[in-house]
């Protein structure tokens, strides 16, 4: 069984119309998930489904075996799931140490160790670690939302656009980075713009198409698909 899966999720926000319909994402332990797919196909809106931000009308979701459904999504970081929004993920006044002590909020534990690990992982941050987030650049600004989420030791690690507004080269160094992220048994799912880069380091890849499923395989399958290509790929 898959170690996180939304399961035939249907749902929206509120009281307005649903956007998933029967849509199922699911990722192994230890594996990175790419979520793919035109703009207002649904992609954020499953992986905020799985995180607990919306109300499925059916569906379910599995962490480990276990139904989580139910949990609010401050519940599910404490069963050691971390969220990555696209905006607002940094708390701008604070240093970039700050962050990612804030990021530990839920542990009662020495959190000294995990801060190096991060560290090691995002150089620049150490280098910068008494800088204010605000001053950053935008990619280094998604390296210390990452880090923040870390700093729980999540069992699974969701990315909402992570490389959306960086630099060609700053977006390769993130994927370079969420692949180390995954060497250590940590669960990724993401959902990304840049579809190509995003299945190239996907053990799993779906493509959602009106907030259903229109194809699910390997990320280096799905590149090599003539209809994905053209539709999706730009050819």
């Amino acid at each position: 069984m898959s170690f996180l899966i939304g399961e035939v999720m249907t749902g929206g926000y509120g009281t307005g119309a649903d956007i998933l319909h029967d849509c199922t994402i699911a990722v192994d332990k230890g594996e990175i998930a790419v979520v793919v797919g035109p703009n207002g196909a649904g992609k954020s809106t499953a992986m905020k489904a799985m995180f607990g931000m919306l109300n499925l009308r059916s569906g379910r979701v599995l962490l480990d075996g276990e139904d989580i459904t139910a949990l609010t999504p401050q519940a599910r970081v404490h069963k050691g799931m971390g969220f990555v929004p696209q905006t607002s993920n940094v708390f701008t006044s604070m240093s970039v140490e700050e962050n990612l002590e804030m990021g530990a909020f839920i542990r009662e534990d020495d959190i000294s160790n995990t801060m190096e690990q991060v560290f090691a992982l995002f150089p620049i941050l150490k280098e910068k670690r008494a800088q204010a987030a605000g001053e950053l650049s935008g990619g280094q600004r998604q390296q210390v939302a990452v880090a923040r989420a870390l700093m729980t030791k999540p069992q699974v690690l969701m990315l909402d656009e992570p490389t959306a507004g960086v630099s060609p080269i700053v977006m390769d160094e993130l994927f370079d980075r969420i692949i180390e992220i995954a060497r250590t048994g940590i669960t990724i799912l993401i959902v990304e713009q840049n579809a190509r880069q995003a299945l190239n380091i996907a053990d799993k890849g779906y493509v959602l198409v009106q907030g259903r499923n229109r194809f699910t395989d390997t990320g280096q399958a799905l590149l090599a698909n003539p209809e994905v290509r053209q539709s999706f790929l730009g050819g």
